[in-house]
């Protein structure tokens, strides 16, 4: 399974952006979507995650009604909608993907087998 990242930028604190993260086609669609960032000195963290039928979402506190992920199996493309934008939410992020994760290590970057190689996202104040 490939996962590629894509739709990182330059934006301002308040405003928006998509990130897409698109996995390959010889996946069979039942996997847990996830992302994490990681900032400049900083370990990679926890962002969201999607199970397979979208029926359970995870947020860390930090992007909680700001942020939204969902998923498209049809594309195979799992989304993160940014919104209301902060500098500190300036980071690489990562998409992550795991056929299966317990409930317990939903947050635990360890817990996932593939990765996208990152997309930069710079928020300005």
């Amino acid at each position: 399974v490939q996962l590629q990242a894509s739709g990182g930028g330059l934006v301002q604190a308040g405003g928006s952006l998509r990130l897409s993260c698109a996995v390959s086609e010889r996946s069979s669609g039942r996997y847990f979507g996830g992302w994490f960032r990681q900032a400049p000195g900083k370990e990679r963290e926890f962002v969201a995650v999607i199970n397979w039928n979208s029926q359970s979402t995870y947020y860390s506190d930090s992007v909680k009604g700001r942020f939204t992920i969902s998923r498209d199996n049809a594309k195979n493309t799992v989304y993160l909608q940014m919104n209301s934008l902060k500098p500190e939410d300036t980071a690489v992020y990562y998409c992550a993907g795991s056929s299966s994760v317990i409930l317990s290590n939903i947050r635990n970057r360890h817990a996932y087998a593939y990765w996208g190689q990152g997309t930069q996202v710079t928020v300005s104040s």
